[in-house]
């Protein structure tokens, strides 16, 4: 756990990942569309971390959907190869284990029971899995057994539970540290919550106090975004890292600003408007060697554009066209029409940003709530037939 010096700042140890040493405690959250290799190079180039690949389901890993492998594929000089893992069957995430370890492709598996979109926990998996402790308990140690003659740590990340009537989080940390996972990460909200309301961080600190007996780490997450947020999560609920997620969408030298903070050095001043620029087009420029496709690369880096002028004064026209950019060029002669000296505005730039929504229902199997303790049968479209 973090620790103060005399002089009151927080000191945090590295994280221990099996072999590797995080020497700054924070983990870039996977985001679907959105952490690709290209997204967590540019962040790897701000600041230390560990950066995390989107998610990708054990099926379609074990079926070798090329584009699931190119999602798993580490960027130049990525270390460690870190990968989330999806499941809703033991067998299946051991079998995807034993892939990634046997065929050396990865050095750290993150499991992934915190998704709360209404496609994945329909089919109780994400958020909506911890619920059925057994099967929980069985995935994760399916997959810590796979991973561990390849010296292949195993993380969990996960959300409080479902719903306020249906909290998992504590029970699923313990099993999760009986099953020898190297962490566990809670995002502070619910599935109902989706991505609204505020972050729970006592459910942190909760958590930390029941899996350090264990000798477990518990990193956070949930509305962190700034530097002083990340070290008010840790002062708050003494967890050992922070995972940050929205809060880098368009700000990816936030890992710079985090690993000064942790680190009892002085923050830089945020970016101008032309830095943000020229963050931008390296992005766009990463995207294009990620897919090798120049126009999709711009198509995709479209949804970017918002978070990254957020708060800063632009005409709506250059806005308008960035968010339609089709190729480098075009891109560069709209960011060369900005005007490059205004400050970041950081009232604005600072605040919530990507997806905030209100509480509502989790769309669960039908009869999901009825017996916790039952292992359900395998959902249809997570079932693999091969040896």
């Amino acid at each position: 756990m973090a620790s103060t010096s005399t002089s009151g700042l927080l000191i945090p140890k590295p994280l221990r990942l099996g072999k590797f040493a995080i020497e700054t405690p924070v983990v870039l959250a996977p985001m679907a569309g959105i952490t690709n290799s290209a997204f967590r190079r540019l962040c790897r180039e701000q600041g230390a971390g560990l950066f995390v690949s989107e998610m990708v389901t054990a099926r379609a890993l074990l079926e070798r959907h090329p584009e699931t492998l190119r999602m798993i594929t580490p960027g130049p000089g990525e270390s460690p190869r870190s990968v989330q893992l999806y499941a809703v069957d033991a067998n299946i995430a051991g079998a995807a284990a034993k892939m990634l370890g046997s065929e050396g492709l990865v050095d750290h598996i993150d499991l992934n029971f915190g998704c709360p979109v209404p496609k994945v926990t329909r089919k109780g998996g994400g958020s909506a899995l911890p619920y059925k402790h057994r099967l929980f308990g069985a995935i994760v140690e399916s997959v810590v057994n796979a991973a561990a003659p390849f010296d292949i740590p195993v993380t969990v990340k996960m959300r409080k539970g479902i719903d306020d009537e249906h909290l998992t989080f504590l029970r699923a940390g313990r099993i999760a540290a009986e099953c020898g996972v190297a962490w566990v990460a809670l995002h502070a909200r619910t599935a109902a919550q989706m991505y609204g309301g505020k972050a729970d961080w006592q459910a942190i600190a909760d958590l930390v106090a029941e899996l350090a007996p264990m000798g477990v780490p518990v990193l956070g997450n949930g509305d962190i975004w700034s530097a002083a947020d990340a070290i008010a999560m840790m002062t708050q609920t003494n967890c050992d890292g922070v995972v940050v997620g929205r809060g880098c969408l368009g700000r990816p030298w936030l890992f710079r600003e985090l690993a000064a903070a942790l680190n009892g050095r002085e923050i830089e001043v945020a970016p101008e408007l032309f830095g943000v620029s020229e963050t931008m087009y390296r992005h766009a420029e990463l995207l294009v060697e990620y897919f090798e496709d120049e126009f999709r690369a711009c198509r995709d880096f479209r949804k970017h554009v918002a978070w990254y002028l957020k708060g800063f004064s632009v005409r709506n026209s250059i806005r308008v066209a960035l968010a339609q950019v089709s190729s480098l060029a075009e891109l560069r002669n709209l960011l060369d029409q900005l005007d490059g000296a205004q400050s970041f505005p950081t009232l604005i730039g600072e605040g919530p940003r990507g997806r905030s929504t209100s509480t509502r229902p989790v769309a669960l199997p039908e009869g999901w709530l009825n017996n916790p303790d039952e292992i359900p049968f395998v959902n249809s479209d997570e079932a693999y037939s091969g040896g």
